[in-house]
């Protein structure tokens, strides 16, 4: 593990209208930018000197699929690039074998070294969908972790103290309330913050459960002879309910790989107030455009109209403004009852085949039971008319079955 040299004080360099203009671009919907003043520091002296910032942000590949969620990151460092400095898109394959405590009220199984290159093989794609994957480094943690072996993380942990690793909120509250803390999560901060280290970051991005790891990195960059990295912390969104934070698990996401019927209906679906969080944190529309947008909803304009602008400007970005057109056409021909144009074709055998069985087979219910509480509430409709009968076999033939607002399937069913 060699240290580098200590970089020499830089001189004081003006702060111009570009420079201020990068800073207010930095500061968008950002929850935290510390310390302010050296980051403005690093941009002047970018803008006078023509090179380019360091961004770091790492995402560990724990799922598959990236959701919107994790695009508020990725918007900040699609904005910065824009002013020209060079972001590193970093996998997190080392630092997924020992899991991210970050938040976490017990130990979190590590993953398997098949299952982290399972997902890292699907990230980057999805991330390239905000990132302009022509001036975006790619970069993998065990590229350093792995090479720096016993002797070397002995070394790295020599570096900070079990008194500060405790002041870490989730490991104070488990040890308060003597929830195990194993040894190995205490490595889980120090292995982030050396990436930065490794790279030689000047800013670091994450969301705002990621604070402590990020500064990390300044401190291990500072012990390491190195001018620390300035930290910005994004919020985490809010789901489609408004409440919990967007998450797979809690099915309140929209995934950037949704079909694009599928995520304008769901982006339709949130509430008026929500709307303007999601266009702070998600659009790329000028603060002042957007504000005169409030205002016009606040003096009477109905509130779906920006949910609409707000819809095509992200469906468009994942997909095109053909498929933003369609999605579009497609909610309205729902909101009045019309089938949809992509509506799904089900050949079924077994008729008359009951109602529930029908449900489930065609992929419109997980389960006949739920299928039952479905037709309980009045959620299922064939042909246009509402199903109430929980005992109703279907004939043979064809049929148009909607479960909901947005499940449809032409199913032809044969004996």
């Amino acid at each position: 593990m060699s240290i580098p040299e200590k970089p020499m004080p830089s001189a004081e360099f003006p702060v111009t209208e570009r420079v201020e203009q990068a800073l207010a671009v930095s500061l968008r919907g950002c929850e935290e930018l510390l310390p302010q003043a050296d980051w403005l520091k690093k941009l002047a002296r970018a803008e006078a000197t023509g090179k380019p910032l360091r961004i770091k942000l790492g995402l560990d590949p724990t799922a598959p699929d990236l959701h919107l969620g994790h695009t508020v990151v990725l918007n900040k460092m699609r904005a910065l690039q824009d002013l020209g400095h060079q972001v590193i898109f970093l996998v997190g394959d080392f630092t997924s074998m020992i899991g991210d405590p970050s938040g976490r009220n017990s130990t979190r199984p590590p993953l398997t070294r098949e299952q982290i290159e399972a997902n890292a093989q699907t990230y980057y794609d999805q991330a390239a969908r905000v990132l302009d994957p022509q001036r975006t480094e790619i970069r993998y943690n065990s590229e350093w972790s792995d090479p720096l072996g016993a002797r070397g993380m002995i070394q790295l942990a020599a570096k900070y103290t079990v008194a500060r690793m405790m002041e870490r909120d989730d490991f104070h509250k488990r040890f308060q309330s003597n929830t195990p803390i194993s040894v190995h999560e205490f490595l889980y901060p120090l292995m982030q913050g050396y990436d930065s280290v490794a790279l030689k970051a000047d800013l670091e991005l994450g969301g705002t459960d990621q604070k402590f790891n990020l500064l990390m990195g300044r401190h291990l960059q500072q012990e390491y002879g190195q001018e620390p990295q300035c930290i910005l912390t994004m919020p985490l969104l809010e789901g489609l309910d408004g409440v919990e934070k967007m998450s797979k698990s809690k099915n309140n996401y929209i995934a950037i790989t949704e079909d694009a019927n599928t995520m304008f209906a769901k982006l339709l679906s949130i509430s008026d107030v929500l709307m303007w969080r999601y266009f702070t944190l998600l659009s790329f529309r000028p603060e002042a455009e957007v504000a005169a947008l409030k205002a016009e909803v606040d003096a009477g304009r109905n509130p779906k109209d920006a949910k609409v602008m707000l819809a095509r400007e992200i469906v468009t970005r994942f997909h095109d403004a053909r498929a933003a057109d369609a999605a579009e056409a497609d909610f309205q021909n729902r909101a009045k009852g019309g089938i949809p144009d992509d509506i799904a074709e089900v050949q079924l055998a077994g008729a008359p085949l009951a109602i529930g069985a029908l449900l489930k087979q065609a992929g419109l219910a997980p389960s006949t039971s739920e299928a039952l509480r479905l037709i309980e509430q009045g959620g299922v409709r064939i042909d246009g008319a509402v199903v109430s009968d929980r005992a109703l076999k279907v004939a043979a033939g064809t049929c148009v079955v909607q479960v909901g607002k947005r499940k449809f399937a032409r199913v032809t069913l044969s004996a």
